[in-house]
């Protein structure tokens, strides 16, 4: 579904990736995670083809996307549903309004609108709200609805940007749950997120950059790798410690003191308005720098 070959991006001075190299394969379960600034945007960014690589190449879905044209972005971005931290909901539509404006959109036609929306409203266990606005549901219903606007032009794969970070512990693993169901029906999810309790409990793959190189990619926990038979923690940070660029940096710690640092949660600002009528149509229509 997406491979990196040797992807670098460079910002002037700073780092996004040097030679980062992954391969997803259809039907994966990725988490994407790292310390803020490490590159995970970047990753993001070129996914979507709001940046170019400054070296090496990305497959998506079997294509090429380093070698299309700027005509070709709706296409490739059609293929990938986004869900976001903050929701993104149109405060003025209902449910249904909500999730049916990303195929109204896409000029699908009344009648696929209608079969669809109703069938991913029950998929993610929210038909019963379709005639409510957003002011009226719960945060963890505010993300069901965006994930069913995600999924409502039948996307490969979800690209979902901290989709539990305004979620108390429960909704996030209920939201995570959904997630899990959305998965075994085939489609590829790749999930940022800095939520070491939620990746330790899921156990997938877990997919680390640092400083713009990837340090470590295996399945398990959020800060553990198997190394030599024991438990070492990666810290982020540490890649001058590293031997090479794809080795993950690891220190001994007491785990106590080890759970103390990859508990630290950061103070989060406060949601930001959107004109996302606008962002939703520029996004599907190829506009450029729609993801921050």
């Amino acid at each position: 579904m997406i491979v990196f070959n040797n992807v670098t991006k460079k910002y002037g001075e700073n780092v996004g990736l040097i030679n980062a190299s992954v391969h997803i394969k259809s039907g994966d379960f990725v988490f994407l995670v790292g310390p803020s600034g490490a590159g995970k945007t970047t990753f993001i960014k070129l996914i979507l083809k709001e940046i170019e690589p400054d070296g090496g190449n990305i497959i998506l879905a079997g294509r090429d996307i380093t070698k299309i044209g700027r005509r070709e972005i709706p296409d490739i971005r059609q293929k990938i549903g986004m869900v976001f931290q903050d929701f993104r909901l149109l405060e003025k539509k209902t449910v249904y309004e909500n999730v049916s404006f990303a195929m109204e959109v896409l000029h699908k036609s009344r009648s696929e609108i209608r079969e669809r929306v109703p069938h991913v409203l029950e998929l993610v266990d929210i038909a019963d709200k379709a005639n409510r606005y957003p002011s009226e549901l719960s945060a963890g219903e505010q993300q069901r609805v965006g994930i069913a606007r995600a999924l409502a032009n039948k996307p490969r794969m979800l690209i979902c940007d901290e989709p539990t970070g305004n979620l108390d512990p429960i909704t996030a693993m209920d939201i995570m749950a959904l997630l899990e169901q959305i998965n075994i029906r085939g489609t590829t999810i790749l999930m940022v997120t800095h939520a070491k309790d939620i990746v330790d409990k899921m156990n997938k793959r877990v997919v680390a950059i640092d400083h713009g190189h990837i340090v470590r990619d295996e399945e398990g926990s959020y800060g553990y790798a198997r190394q030599n038979q024991e438990d070492d923690l990666y810290i982020p940070g540490f890649t001058a410690f590293m031997d090479s660029p794809i080795k993950a940096a690891t220190m001994q710690l007491d785990p106590d003191l080890a759970e103390a640092i990859m508990g630290k949660t950061v103070a989060r600002p406060d949601p930001v308005e959107y004109d996302v009528d606008s962002m939703l149509s520029t996004y599907l229509d190829g506009g450029e720098d729609i993801y921050e």
